[in-house]
């Protein structure tokens, strides 16, 4: 890019330049005198999915142009950041981290032996980062940290302090790293702005630091590891690529937050310098586009349509994902990946000789429970002790549900509440109104008996999905068979926390914005 002089500006660098710099007259000043030391980190989360090719041709840029480049596996980061990856399963996943970026480098012709890599816990557990952990944690301030880790670490209504140790564990991976800069999302600008401050007040030096956007998911929002459905993993099946890309927001002619189009942009362009669009003869036949600016017009005039842009990016991607794939078919990576990974919809079948304490796929994943909002809530009209709610589960239509809180809530305190909705029970009929979901609810253990809907964290919409942890990845049933009993037998382990937290079998109910909780019932049973 031009901004950067000498080798930088030489190197030819596919992906465009970065989003924004912070110390660049730094940068230009370690230039003229040698290569730069850079490193870029990811934590050891969610299966990487396409966008990570941002970063990687990236570093395929600062290869060229002479930089030493590491590569961090933030393992430690991985379990700090709500634990989105649990203890037990930390190796693997950084096993499973460590093959699949390595594969994604080679099927865009990075030389792995230029690249160095490195796992956090190498040396994050050593006595003097632990004591520098300590060190900062003296002059950091709690405002400063909840601040720098809010684009990053995972908002939640009860913040654990292992979020607010991670900025601190990131601005001191520069300086143990040994590196000039440290590369990332522009979502990080937070954590560098912070280790920009608070390393010198350890005496160490301030680092210059490069940032690029964030990649827009399918479905317009940003691409995330835990958000399924807006974003493609790398060893996705074709059949799952089409699937994704059939559902993804794509409206003709427009170019606002259209997750297809900036896929092309931040994804596909870059790495190949050009775009095809494959069509018909009768639709004009294969357009080949050599600069971004003019596909985005052509598509803002309606000149290409939204399936052949769909179908073209299928093509396109499926030429870039192969090799990944062909390199996990081998025996010893799927081991791998189906154990960093475990599928919670298929339950450990039990030792011969032993009984089995989870029955098989009897697993929280099979239930479809969403966040919904109370549009409107009514007095049933043959029964005193039940209410009819109109509820929004992000469907076309609210749902109506039939609930026996008359005694126990008050009409006003549901209307336009946000409540846990299970929508996949068979539709029922209760005194001649079908109900189409249970609102789940705390109740308390002794006399007289109490009442709470479960609460969503706040921020939440209506549809997004309630999980339990470790259970984020399976899919729910369609509608669960009534003879199956399966709801009932989740539901005899599901219970409410001493801290108020709905759980089963000691795991939380979360959604992407955190814990499910109740009012007060601490230590109630749930249903």
């Amino acid at each position: 890019p031009s901004m950067f002089p000498g080798r930088l500006s030489r190197a030819g660098c596919v992906s465009g330049p970065p989003q924004e710099v912070l110390g660049e007259d730094k940068l230009m000043a370690i230039l003229k005198e040698r290569e730069l030391k850079i490193y870029w980190g990811t934590a050891t989360t969610g299966k990487p999915h396409v966008a990570y090719f941002v970063p990687m041709s990236k570093i395929a840029d600062f290869l060229k142009a002479g930089c030493e480049v590491t590569i961090l596996f933030a393992d430690l980061h991985a379990y700090l950041d709500n634990m989105k990856a649990p203890w037990e399963l930390l190796e693997l996943r950084t096993r499973y981290y460590e093959n699949v970026i390595k594969a994604m480098l080679e099927s865009i012709g990075v030389p792995l032996e230029k690249l160095k890599f490195v796992r956090g816990t190498d040396y994050q557990l050593s006595k003097e980062y632990t004591l520098d952990v300590y060190r900062l944690s003296s002059v950091v301030t709690q405002h400063d940290a909840k601040k720098a880790g809010a684009e990053v670490v995972k908002q939640v209504e009860h913040p654990l302090l292992s979020g607010l140790l991670y900025p601190g564990l990131q601005a001191l991976d520069e300086e143990y790293l040994k590196v000039d800069a440290q590369f990332g999302g522009v979502d990080q600008r937070k954590i560098f702005t912070f280790a920009e401050k608070y390393l010198p007040s350890l005496g160490y030096a301030k680092r210059v630091h490069l940032m690029n956007p964030m990649v827009p998911g399918l479905t317009g929002s940003k691409m995330s590891s835990s958000e399924e459905d807006s974003k493609i993993d790398l060893l996705d099946r074709k059949e799952d690529v089409k699937k994704k890309l059939k559902k993804a927001f794509c409206e003709p002619g427009n170019v606002e937050n259209n997750g297809v189009l900036s896929f092309i942009k931040h994804v596909l362009f870059p790495l190949k310098s050009e775009f095809v669009v494959l069509r018909e003869e009768k639709w004009g036949g294969n357009k080949t586009y050599t600069a971004y600016e003019a596909l985005e017009k052509d598509f803002a005039e309606q000149v290409v349509h939204p399936g052949d842009l769909k179908n073209s990016v299928e093509v396109a991607l499926n030429k870039l994902l192969d090799p990944i794939r062909e390199k996990f078919n081998s025996p010893e990576l799927k081991k791998l990946t189906n154990a960093a990974y475990p599928n919670p919809s298929k339950a450990k079948p039990a030792e011969k000789g032993t009984k089995n304490s989870e029955p098989e796929n009897v697993v929280p994943s099979r239930l479809d429970i969403r966040v919904g909002k109370v549009i409107s809530v009514e007095k049933h009209p043959d029964a005193d002790s039940l209410y009819v709610e109109k509820i929004d589960v992000g469907e076309p239509e609210p749902r109506t549900v039939v609930s026996g809180l008359v005694q126990f809530v008050p009409k006003e305190q549901l209307q336009d509440r946000l409540v846990v909705l299970l929508c996949n029970l068979k539709p029922q009929k209760m005194r001649g109104v079908e109900s189409q979901g249970m609102v789940l609810c705390a109740s308390s253990v002794g006399e007289p008996r109490q009442v709470e809907p479960l609460d969503p964290p706040a921020g939440c919409c209506a549809g997004e999905r309630v999980y339990v942890e470790g259970y984020e990845g399976g899919e729910p049933d369609d509608e669960l068979k009534p003879k199956k009993k399966v709801f009932e037998k989740l539901q005899a382990d599901f219970h409410v926390s001493e801290d108020c937290v709905a759980q089963w079998k000691q795991r939380n109910f979360l959604t992407k914005l955190g814990r499910v909780s109740c009012k007060s019932l601490k230590g109630g049973s749930i249903s």
